[in-house]
């Protein structure tokens, strides 16, 4: 990977709210606050890790980066341009060098479509190919993603899980992106499938110097692939530093509790492993907590907690926390620049 370490996307204050609607008249009376105010970084090159419970609003954030969902405020900042803010046709044009891998393999491909024609749908549709020039492109990125390009006229029932997310990978790479959103690509696929997809994103990366933000439940795989992690509770993200930081020193009540329900093989281990238990369920995203909106579950909560939001606070270098009872070390530094 390039030694360039430039910031391609900072993410500001994004906010998507969901309206709620009841009545013969469809009257607003309130609002799901799937992402509620997020802020965050990724540099040239680099592997963002965002994790976290599910309905937390990772995949919210991921699409709403991307304009798949309209933000309701803030900015995305990708190569000078506020993607929130672009017309129609300026986002048009830039959405050839940010794309998306999808959860689900099978459902994320049209059946009705050969492989040839998923892939290469993008570059009919930027006007950048056509005929021959398609049938090349397409079986340089079956090759790419070790796939046997002579199943370009393979319908997608035809394949297995494994195999129909190489064809989303491929289809992602069609435009050359820069930036790609790997929304829980592995989610969907067995065990001994989900190490072949990580290896070949970062193979990926390294030849073709890709950013990805990897969204996941898997904290061992983010573990392995991500350069920093952002973890993400009800809306907002509460911690956010270099992998190493996360994993072996976690600062917020959360983010300890997610690292603890990691499964630990060694049984000697696992006895000295102190494994926390948070009471009572998540909080409605339409509702969520005064103040800190972990404080109904955390175990370290007072009625301070209940008056005053954290923000994010730069307790060690790198290493941002949103939690009033973590103390800085330097001069606190609220939100990322």
């Amino acid at each position: 990977m390039t030694t360039d370490k430039q910031t391609l996307l900072r993410v500001e204050d994004l906010v998507k709210h969901f309206p709620i609607y009841r009545g013969v008249i469809r009257r607003k009376v309130g609002a799901v606050r799937a992402v509620d105010g997020v802020s965050f970084e990724i540099k040239q090159g680099e592997t963002l890790g965002l994790v976290g419970e599910s309905g937390c609003g990772k995949t919210t954030t991921g699409r709403t980066i991307l304009r798949l969902y309209e933000p309701t405020s803030g900015h995305v900042y990708f190569k000078g341009q506020d993607l929130a803010h672009l017309k129609p046709e300026e986002m048009r044009k830039a959405r050839k060098d940010i794309q998306i891998i999808f959860q689900d393999p099978y459902a994320s491909l049209n059946p009705r479509m050969t492989v040839r024609e998923i892939i290469g749908e993008p570059m009919l549709a930027f006007g950048i190919a056509s005929g021959k020039e398609i049938d090349d492109r397409v079986a340089e990125l079956l090759d790419l993603v070790s796939l046997d390009h002579n199943y370009a006229s393979r319908y997608p029932h035809e394949f297995s899980g494994g195999q129909r997310q190489r064809i989303g990978v491929a289809r992602a790479l069609a435009m050359n992106p820069s930036f790609i959103v790997c929304d829980e690509p592995i989610s969907a696929l067995d065990v001994s499938i989900q190490a072949q997809i990580v290896n070949l994103l970062e193979d990926l990366q390294k030849e073709l110097n890709l950013t990805y933000l990897f969204i996941a439940h898997d904290l061992s795989m983010v573990r392995h692939i991500s350069d920093r992690v952002a973890v993400m509770y009800l809306g907002i993200i509460v911690e956010i530093a270099n992998r190493k930081d996360v994993y072996v020193n976690p600062l917020h009540p959360y983010t300890q509790a997610l690292l603890s329900s990691i499964p630990v093989a060694d049984p000697k281990f696992y006895e000295e492993h102190q494994r926390i238990i948070l009471e009572g369920d998540v909080p409605s995203p339409a509702n969520p907590p005064s103040g800190c909106r972990f404080r109904t579950r955390c175990p370290i909560a007072d009625e301070h907690c209940a008056e005053v939001q954290p923000v994010l606070r730069e307790i060690t270098s790198g290493h941002f926390v949103a939690c009033l009872k973590v103390t800085p070390i330097d001069d606190q530094k609220e939100v990322i620049n």
